[in-house]
C-alpha cells in the first residue's frame, strides 16, 4: 500500500471507528491475511465468552494516552499492562451471545491504529450449536537462536492450523523458554550469548517498573509477538501456562526444587500473561475465588490459571495449570488446589453439556521419567524407565489426584472421556483401560498429546535431557492408536452433537521441506462417538 493510499485508508478507518457515515454492515467487512492493515499494532490476541471479549495488544511505539476499542456501538478504553505505554488490554462486557461484531482500534484523538476487523462471541450457555472446531497445540515458545524451530516455520504451522478455520484455539503451555535456576534447563539461558540477548533478571526487584521489565519484554517480544502478530485477531485464544511460563524447568535435586514456583517466578508469569495473552474470562459454573482468580490488578473476575471454554450446550473444555498450586506434601500432595479439584469434579459430573474435555498443562497417559510428572517412573542406570527405584522428590499424592480425576472422567454417563494435554513434545492418542486399581474398560479415557509447534532437534524426549521416548507408565494399561511421534504438529477437534472427530497433523523438520507445512493434511483421524 503506498503512503498516500495508506493515509487515505487510515483517515477513512478513523471515520468508521467513530461511526461517522458508515453503516454497520460496511464496517463489518473485515480484510484478511496480507490484505489486512495492522497499522501500528505489533500483536493482538483475543479471547471471548458468550457476553464478553478480552483483548491483549502491543504497539510499535508507546502510546502517550489510552487508546480505545470499538465493539459495535460499545467503546472501551484501554488499560495499560506495562509501565511504558506499549502494551494494552481491552475488556468489552455486556455483549450479545453468538454475535459477530465489528471491531476497531483508535488512538486517543481518533486516529485509526489498524484496519477494522471482526470477532464473534460464543453461544449462550443454553444455546445448542450444531458444531464447534478447536485447534490444540503446545510448546510454541522458545528463542529461535537457541535450538527451536525457526519463527518462520512456526508461523507457517500456526497459519496452517488457522487455515482450517477453527472457532477457537487452545495453546497449552510453554509459550516462553528462558529457564533461570533449573540445573539442566537453565544451561542455555545463562550463557554470555543469552544474557546479551535478554539481559539479566534481578530476582530481588519487582518485575514491572524496573530493569526486569526490559528483560521480560526482550524475551516475550522474541518468542510470542512474532509468532502471532495479528493473525489471530478474529479467532479466540485460550493460553494455558506451564512450567517454562514460570521461567523454569520442573527439576528437583538436593540443591534446588523448582516448583512450587517462587514469588518471583509467579510475578514473571503474571506479567507475561498480563502483557501478551488474555486471562480466562469468568464462567457461571466456575467459582470466582479459585487461586489466582478475581485478583484486584486484573480485569474483573478473570482467572489466570484455571479456565473454561464453554460453547453453549455442545462442549465444555476445562483448562488447568498444574504448576502454580502444586504442593510437596507427600501422600496428600496435589497438583491443583483442592478447591480447583472440586470444580473439576463438579463440572465432570454435570450433565447439561454434551461433550466435556479436560485440558491439563501436564500430560496424563505418558511418561518420560521427568520429576514433575503425574507418574513415579524414572530412568534407571541403563536408560530404561522403571518404578523399581524411587524418583527423588516425586510426590505420591500427585498420582492419587490423577486417579481421582481419571475416575471421574470414566464415570461420566453418555459421554466419551477425553483428555488433551500440553507439555509433552510429541503427538499421540491412546485409551486408558486401567489406572492403578481402577478398571476403566467400561468407559475408557482417551488421552491425546496435541503436538508441539516450536520444539527443535534437541527438545524431543528421546534426544534431549530425558533420553527416552514418551512411553505409557507402569501405572496404566494404555491402548495406543498412535504411539508418541516426535515431530512438530497440532490437533484439530470437531464437535457435533453425536461425536468428536480428532485430526492429527505432523511435520518432520528432518525430512520435509518447510513448504510442506502449507499443504499439511491429517495423517490420522479418530472418531469418538458419543455413547447411546
Amino acid at each position: 500500500m503506498s503512503g498516500i493510499n495508506r493515509r487515505d485508508f487510515l483517515r477513512s478507518s478513523s471515520a468508521a471507528a467513530l461511526g461517522f457515515g458508515v453503516a454497520t454492515e460496511a464496517r463489518a467487512q473485515t480484510p484478511s491475511g496480507a490484505d489486512w492493515d495492522a497499522g501500528s499494532l505489533r500483536h493482538l490476541l483475543p479471547t471471548v465468552s458468550d457476553t464478553r471479549m478480552l483483548i491483549k495488544a502491543s504497539f510499535s511505539a508507546p502510546l502517550d494516552e489510552a487508546p480505545s476499542l470499538r465493539v459495535g456501538d460499545l467503546v472501551v478504553r484501554g488499560q495499560m499492562t506495562d509501565t511504558r505505554g506499549g502494551y494494552w488490554s481491552f475488556d468489552a462486557d455486556g455483549l450479545q451471545p453468538n454475535r459477530r461484531y465489528a471491531l476497531s482500534l483508535v488512538a486517543a484523538r481518533g486516529r485509526a491504529l489498524a484496519a477494522p476487523w471482526e470477532l464473534a462471541t460464543f453461544p449462550g450457555p443454553n444455546e445448542r450449536p450444531e458444531k464447534l472446531r478447536v485447534l490444540f497445540y503446545t510448546c510454541a515458545g522458545g528463542h529461535e537462536a537457541f535450538g527451536k524451530v525457526s519463527n518462520v516455520n512456526r508461523v507457517r504451522l500456526l497459519r496452517r492450523g488457522l487455515s482450517f478455520a477453527p472457532d477457537a484455539v487452545v495453546a497449552n503451555g510453554d509459550h516462553i523458554y528462558w529457564d533461570q535456576l533449573a540445573p539442566i534447563g537453565s544451561r542455555a539461558y545463562q550463557t554470555p550469548q543469552a544474557l546479551q540477548v535478554s539481559g539479566k533478571f534481578d530476582r530481588s526487584d519487582v518485575v514491572l517498573g524496573s530493569d526486569n521489565e526490559t528483560v521480560l519484554k526482550r524475551i516475550g517480544d522474541a518468542q510470542i509477538t512474532p509468532l502471532y502478530t495479528t493473525d489471530f485477531r478474529s479467532t479466540p485464544v485460550f493460553f494455558l501456562q506451564d512450567d517454562h511460563d514460570h521461567f523454569d524447568n520442573d527439576e528437583a535435586t538436593d540443591e534446588i526444587i523448582t516448583f512450587p514456583p517462587t514469588h518471583f517466578m509467579v510475578q514473571l508469569a503474571r506479567a507475561t500473561q498480563s502483557m501478551y495473552y488474555p486471562e480466562f474470562l469468568p464462567d457461571m459454573a466456575r467459582p470466582r475465588g479459585l487461586p489466582y482468580s478475581s485478583m484486584g490488578d486484573r480485569p474483573r473476575g478473570v482467572s489466570e490459571s484455571f479456565g473454561t471454554l464453554r460453547y453453549g450446550r455442545l462442549a465444555e473444555i476445562l483448562l488447568y495449570d498444574i504448576r502454580r498450586t502444586a504442593t510437596l506434601a507427600g501422600p496428600s500432595a496435589v497438583y491443583v488446589d483442592p478447591e480447583v479439584e472440586k470444580w473439576l469434579h463438579a463440572r465432570t459430573s454435570a450433565t447439561e453439556v454434551t461433550h466435556l474435555i479436560h485440558a491439563p498443562s501436564n500430560p496424563p497417559g505418558w511418561t518420560a521419567g521427568k520429576w514433575g510428572e503425574w507418574y513415579p517412573d524414572v530412568l534407571d542406570t541403563d536408560g530404561k524407565l522403571t518404578v523399581k527405584k524411587p524418583k527423588p522428590y516425586w510426590q505420591p499424592g500427585w498420582l492419587k489426584q490423577h486417579d481421582r480425576l481419571i475416575q471421574a472422567l470414566s464415570e461420566m454417563k453418555g459421554r466419551t472421556p477425553l483428555v488433551i494435554s500440553g507439555d509433552m513434545h510429541a503427538i499421540a492418542i491412546g485409551r486408558m483401560l486401567r489406572s492403578g486399581a481402577l478398571n476403566l474398560k467400561s468407559n475408557p479415557v482417551h488421552a491425546v498429546l496435541s503436538g508441539p509447534i516450536g520444539t527443535g532437534a534437541t527438545g524431543w524426549p528421546s534426544t534431549g535431557m530425558r533420553g527416552t521416548p514418551a512411553l505409557p507408565p507402569a501405572h496404566l494399561d494404555l491402548d495406543e492408536s498412535v504411539k508418541p511421534i516426535e515431530q512438530n504438529g497440532f490437533t484439530i477437534v470437531d464437535f457435533t452433537p453425536d461425536k468428536m472427530v480428532l485430526r492429527f497433523f505432523k511435520w518432520d523438520a528432518k525430512s520435509q521441506p518447510p513448504e510442506a507445512i502449507d499443504r499439511l493434511e491429517a495423517f490420522h483421524t479418530a472418531e469418538l462417538v458419543r455413547p447411546a
